[in-house]
């Protein structure tokens, strides 16, 4: 596929890795900026231009007129808009993505119509970032939460403590503490290394353990991982900024939030803004204020400013001083990765929580959602199964006689309303929803294959 990214920041550059190296696409990069382009020359088997991405020239020197894909992630909401318009209107691009952060735009859904702003898929990272850190403070004690078939099914990542009432049993014993729940434990990490897995398997304190269940049966799956924590009462979000304020919006009617802003006019406009969370000006790293606001009394600190460093250190300190669960946002992959060794419970990276929206779309196979797990190196995935029982590679066949490639498990099978365990009998029927867990990620290229549309050549 032939894949035209606008915008080398962060997000864009993760894409580009994506995309490129991992994923075999052909990609080009549009930035103003000719340094950071060349740095990721060196590193990426990429094209890249130099000028601005949404004039009708620059993408024409892009490659726009044979690209199948283009995907507007520059930091101006306008610049992505125009530049989907006029890869619709004079290159007739097939797929248009665009990142669109603005809460005024997003309000607005009937603006992104093919007879209006032509963008048939909207990424918001903020908006992302968001509804993740509410998905971890809904279930304390997890430490990633992601949604398949529109939320009935999610999988949810969790370290076992030895009070759990799974530790120290073997996985099949799951089904008889919880015997009703529709449930598959889909993947194991011990000292940081993935685990083979099967009824067996003894569930160790420490393990990360990734379980794929219903809604509904996810708390008394966690009960068998760990104690079940109260709920999240106070929360302290560090800075004010488009994530922290659509943070305590979202929050601020049935938490206790406080946010705490640097800067003075902007503490004034989202106090304003917030109708019950209480808004302090003043340094999240400042020690003295903490203690003032009694962060020992705080069940979560959520450091969001623009700054790696700022979120890292006020997220230490806020722990240090005896705050039950902190997290960072923290940008550069490398950092997020060694903060969680350290006294950070979670590490949020908004490039692997955006980078599943366009993986989901440069597929192959019919993906409706791909989650990255891991810094990259695992993946969720939710896919459709199309096709009979003579021309489909799943349609037809029970779990054991689909051709799954090493390190990847089929969990669960969402059929219209109905969650269904996989068991090694279970027919998969056609438009069944299955999700799949990827401890190898360099597996996904097999995956793809097996859920390819009848007639297309895989």
């Amino acid at each position: 596929m032939k894949i035209l990214i606008l915008g080398a920041g962060q997000v864009g550059s993760t894409a580009a890795n994506h995309l490129a190296r991992q994923e075999a696409n052909e990609v080009t990069i549009v930035d103003h900026d000719p340094t950071v382009l060349r740095e990721l020359q060196d590193r990426l088997d990429v094209r890249t231009v130099v000028g601005h991405g949404a004039y009708p020239e620059t993408l024409e020197r892009a490659g726009a007129r044979e690209a199948d894909m283009i995907i507007a992630l520059t930091s101006s909401d306008e610049v992505n808009m125009v530049a989907c318009q006029i890869a619709q209107s004079l290159f007739s691009i097939g797929t248009k993505i665009a990142r669109v952060r603005s809460a005024e735009y997003i309000a607005t859904p009937d603006l992104f119509r093919p007879e209006s702003i032509p963008i048939d898929v909207r990424i918001s990272p903020e908006q992302l970032v968001t509804q993740h850190i509410q998905q971890l403070i809904h279930y304390p004690g997890s430490f990633q939460v992601l949604d398949f078939a529109e939320g009935r099914v999610r999988l949810v990542g969790v370290r076992t403590r030895r009070d759990g009432l799974l530790v120290n049993q073997r996985i099949r014993d799951l089904r008889a503490h919880i015997p009703n729940a529709q449930v598959r434990i889909a993947a194991l990490y011990r000292d940081g290394q993935s685990m083979q897995i099967d009824g067996e398997t003894l569930i160790r304190e420490n393990d990360e353990v990734f379980f794929i269940a219903a809604r509904n049966d996810i708390r008394a799956v966690m009960g068998e991982m760990r104690k079940l924590e109260p709920p999240v009462r106070r929360v302290v979000i560090a800075g004010g900024g488009n994530i922290g304020l659509r943070l305590a919006s979202a929050l601020e009617q049935t938490n206790n939030v406080k946010v705490i802003e640097r800067d003075r006019d902007r503490a004034r406009r989202i106090a304003e803004r917030l109708s019950k969370a209480i808004v302090l000006h003043g340094d999240a790293a400042d020690e003295e204020l903490l203690l003032e606001e009694n962060i020992d009394a705080a069940d979560v600190f959520v450091a969001v400013t623009n700054a790696d460093e700022a979120n890292i250190l006020s997220a230490m300190l806020a722990k240090d001083l005896g705050c039950k669960k902190v997290m960072a946002l923290i940008n550069r992959p490398a950092y997020a990765e060694m903060m969680e060794k350290s006294t950070i419970d979670v590490a949020i990276s908004p490039q692997q929580i955006t980078i599943g929206t366009l993986l989901a779309l440069a597929r192959r196979g019919d993906m409706v959602r791909v989650h990255s797990l891991r810094r990259g190196r695992a993946e969720a995935i939710e896919a459709i199964a199309h096709g009979n029982n003579e021309n489909s590679r799943v349609v037809g066949k029970t779990v054991e006689q689909v051709r799954l490639p090493p390190g990847c498990s089929l969990n669960i099978i969402v059929r219209g309303t109905e969650v269904i365990e996989a068991h090694h009998d279970t027919v998969v029927q056609a438009d069944d929803h299955v999700i799949l867990f990827l401890t190898d990620r360099r597996q996904v290229d097999q995956v793809e294959r097996l859920f390819l549309a009848p007639g297309r050549v895989g």
